[in-house]
């Protein structure tokens, strides 16, 4: 597993393994990057494409945005709001194979005014679920401002982030995508749930 770790930064030529809980809290979750083999297998999936714009929420050092950038092609956006985990982010850009497809910016998410070209979100439990309820009415403002086809992506969700999730008129469950085979313990939260705006 670690083998495969390091190999994608190498080869993305980023430094992103390893978690920060320096400044997590009961609100903000620690920095904790999704394993590579959820990426490659959430790449795989065709659902992020060339022509789309992933949001990705507590993108951490930028994992899995220089990722689907370099395997989808797709344009990846950023939000992390601890500077010293942010300049990481921005370190890496430099470096990056795909750092030109790539965007990052320091905001708090539940205040980050979504662009309107963004047609996906990531999300791997960032934070709590008060907080998703506000970033939800920010998600939800852009969309109202330019109705698309837009997909949300929960990796590992927790059941608090289902049932809210279940409750939202805008959303329909889509699909998911089972991780659990990827590793020991056949834990049930090791999946990526996708929800469609509609």
């Amino acid at each position: 597993m670690l083998d495969n770790e390091n190999k994608w930064d190498k080869l993305l030529q980023i430094k992103t393994t390893g978690r920060d809980d320096s400044n997590s809290d009961q609100y903000r979750y620690p920095y904790e990057p999704t394993p590579y083999s959820v990426l490659e297998r959430l790449a795989s999936s065709g659902l992020i494409r060339k022509k789309d714009v992933v949001l990705d929420y507590g993108c951490g050092k930028g994992r899995v945005d220089f990722f689907l950038s370099y395997q989808t092609r797709a344009k990846a956006i950023g939000i992390e709001y601890d500077e010293r985990i942010y300049k990481g982010a921005v370190e890496n850009q430099k470096a990056a194979v795909s750092g030109a497809r790539t965007e990052f910016v320091l905001a708090r998410a539940e205040e980050y005014v979504v662009p309107l070209e963004v047609n996906a979100c990531y999300f791997f439990n960032p934070f709590s679920v008060e907080l998703l309820r506000k970033v939800m009415a920010r998600i939800m403002e852009s969309y109202y401002d330019n109705p698309r086809e837009m997909l949300l992506f929960f990796y590992y969700p927790s059941e608090e982030y289902i049932s809210y999730l279940m409750t939202v008129d805008e959303l329909e469950f889509y699909d998911e995508i089972a991780c659990r085979d990827l590793f020991k313990g056949n834990d049930p939260r090791e999946q990526i749930m996708i929800f469609q705006m509609e």
